[in-house]
């Protein structure tokens, strides 16, 4: 099932004929989600907070077991490359689950709960069709690795050698 999960997957990627952006609209920009601490921050301002540092940003849930199975790979990122900046941006239904989450898989980095995904500007512009989702952000704010959905994706790992 995995393979064919993959195939297909691949051949979406290959029949799009759409180019990957480069940089976030400004609704994505203006999106608003909730910290650990329960305030509430703009994309923009998350990105900021990264400024000049390569980032990954993983979005994940506490109930998606591909998510769950890819932990291993995305610890094993971070232990690669401890200089980049993680970002785990949550679809929990619920704020519980996605604090649970995190302490249950002991997720290393920046958290957000995404409030509102199915009605999101982010949610929108990253047009979320599977997750895990994995982007890279580099130094100069550019998008470089739009969608993958694992985190050991040679073009994930390209992104963070460069």
């Amino acid at each position: 099932m995995n393979k064919l999960k993959y195939i297909i997957v691949l051949l979406i990627s290959f029949l799009s004929c759409s180019e990957e952006p480069t940089q976030f609209s400004e609704a994505a920009l203006k999106d608003v989600f909730e910290t650990l601490n329960g305030d509430i921050i703009t994309f923009k301002d998350i990105l900021e907070t990264q400024n000049g540092k390569t980032i990954v940003i993983d979005i994940w849930a506490s109930w998606c077991s591909d998510c769950i199975k890819g932990m291993p790979k995305v610890k094993a990122l971070q232990e690669a490359y401890k200089d980049v900046a993680y970002i785990f941006m949550s679809l929990d239904r619920t704020q519980d689950a996605w604090i649970r989450g995190i302490k249950k898989y002991d997720l290393q980095g920046e958290h957000y709960f995404m409030p509102s995904a199915k009605k999101s500007a982010f949610a929108d512009f990253v047009n979320i069709s599977w997750i895990p989702r994995y982007m890279v952000i580099n130094k100069a704010g550019e998008i470089v690795v739009f969608d993958v959905i694992e985190a050991d994706d040679n073009k994930l790992i390209e992104a963070l050698k460069n």
